[in-house]
């Protein structure tokens, strides 16, 4: 299902990341950037919390105006009943759609954002997408304390937060469409292998896109995924062209791109609601507003698995949503 818009606009955005992502690529590019993985709080946990705050304060102030002049916070994170952005809500002070679609909470959350403008249902939203490599290693695998050994083919779950602000206002960047995923499930129970278990998801909500807009690959200036790492870019490429019959161009995966992965220890690369809007609202939006890219199709890709299910062996599904973003001339 794919949804076209006419009247939605990006008009600013903020991101606050961690220590592993300040040493990365695109340091110059982030609001505000932490050494540490605990922000300056106790826990994991409550500096996740402090990422999502910080975030919403930074993008508010950008936009000179007060949480009581936004209709709405749609936002998720990888926790239990996300409670980093419960949490993070109750200091907000926003009315609060959370969400929860593993990695890829920040396309969704930008489609319902969208939905509700289109329909003049609200006027803005503000819309989230967090993660901490510490809390999300805790909650889906091992405590890190615990020291346990990882595949080479393992993703570095990003920390920090990117938000961003939709209206009706008009803006350099519109949001012109997006496609609602289908959950997919190829039998995969390896819960260090997410490349694999969500590249079908990609490739089945890719393809979907083309074919509900009636577009060819080429109208695109670049398709981005968000965090299949190097191994499942490889997969995704390998699996779109013999499933769909699809030569995935001008592609590339924001998870190959937010580390060093040459200097850095972090394995096939990052993963993560936030790795893709880190991504996109620096380094993509960037070379969007200075007419290097124009038409842009971000692809948030999340493996829908707990500890439970996978400690019962079963596979573990995916899902991706598409949003196509486009200059405003």
């Amino acid at each position: 299902m794919t949804f076209k818009y006419n009247n939605v606009y990006i008009n600013e955005t903020s991101t606050v990341v961690g220590p592993y992502e300040s040493k990365g690529p695109f340091t110059k590019f982030f609001d505000k950037r932490y050494d540490d993985f605990y922000f300056g709080e106790k826990t994991w946990e409550q500096a996740e919390i402090k990422s999502i705050k910080d975030s919403v304060e930074i993008l508010l102030n950008k936009l000179n105006i007060k949480n009581t002049n936004v209709d709405v916070h749609i936002g998720g994170d990888l926790l239990n009943q996300i409670v980093a952005t419960n949490y993070a809500s109750s200091k907000i002070g926003i009315p609060l759609i959370g969400i929860y679609s593993a990695c890829s909470i920040s396309t969704l959350g930008l489609m319902i954002a969208s939905n509700m403008i289109e329909a003049n249902q609200i006027k803005n939203a503000v819309v989230t997408a967090s993660s901490h490599n510490n809390g999300a290693e805790k909650q889906f695998r091992n405590p890190v304390e615990y020291g346990g050994p990882k595949k080479d083919y393992t993703t570095f779950t990003t920390t920090g937060c990117a938000a961003c602000y939709l209206s009706n206002i008009k803006s350099s960047i519109r949001v012109e469409s997006a496609t609602l995923g289908t959950v997919t499930d190829m039998g995969i129970t390896d819960v260090f292998n997410m490349g694999a278990v969500m590249a079908p998801s990609a490739a089945k909500v890719i393809s979907d896109h083309l074919k509900d807009t009636n577009r060819s690959i080429d109208y695109y200036d670049l398709i981005l995924t968000g965090d299949l790492g190097i191994i499942g870019k490889m997969i995704l490429k390998d699996y779109i062209k013999k499933e769909y019959n699809i030569n995935l161009k001008n592609y590339d995966d924001s998870a190959c791109m937010i580390f060093d992965i040459n200097k850095q220890p972090v394995y096939s690369g990052g993963s993560g609601p936030a790795c893709l809007p880190l991504v996109t609202y620096t380094y993509i939006f960037d070379k969007m507003k200075k007419g290097k890219l124009n038409k842009v199709l971000l692809v948030a890709t999340g493996a829908l698995m707990n500890t439970g299910m996978c400690n019962q062996h079963l596979s573990i599904p995916s899902i991706s949503h598409a949003i196509s973003l486009e200059v405003v001339k």
